[in-house]
């Protein structure tokens, strides 16, 4: 197997397991942000998507012949928990998760930008084919958020005026 052919095998892994680590991070902000309703809404949208993106990146790596990495998997997963479980003890969790999302989309941007170079050069069309559909969505997520942070700043500052006021009477 050639150096360049590992190389995305092992890129492979790593996307999948930040798929993995992503899904566990969007469903514990999705359990704690009802009162923003058009970002719960997408957030949901999203982690469907996500869970969409794992599943594709594991029927490239089957049909590589190769496995997702179970340990990659867990420790994803495990960052993840800490993560959404940090959050609750914040009071701009909200805001701690818009950042983090934010930044995570670009990361799988990054990511997705590589291993569409990598499959590229491995001539592995079908990788090039997922990974471009996987790196629209992220896109699209990382746009959508670049467009609403404002919105649900505000959002976030107005509920905390009205829970100063209310905690003063």
């Amino acid at each position: 197997m050639s150096e360049s052919r590992e190389w995305l095998i092992q890129w492979l892994r790593d996307a999948h397991a930040m798929e993995e680590q992503a899904e566990t991070m969007l469903s514990g902000q999705l359990s704690r942000i009802e009162s923003y309703p058009d970002l719960s809404d997408r957030i949901r949208i999203h982690l469907e998507e996500t869970r969409e993106q794992a599943k594709r990146l594991r029927t490239c790596l089957d049909g590589l012949e190769e496995g997702s990495s179970m340990l990659k998997d867990a420790g994803g997963k495990l960052t993840a928990m800490a993560q959404s479980l940090s959050g609750v003890f914040a009071g701009d969790e909200v805001m701690k998760g818009s950042l983090a999302s934010y930044t995570f989309e670009h990361m799988e941007i990054a990511s997705y930008t590589i291993l569409i170079a990598a499959a590229n050069a491995e001539g592995e069309a079908q990788i090039v084919r997922v990974c471009e559909q996987n790196l629209r969505e992220e896109e699209a997520m990382a746009e959508w958020l670049k467009s609403n942070l404002s919105q649900v700043t505000e959002m976030f500052l107005a509920r905390a005026a009205v829970d100063r006021d209310s905690a003063k009477r």
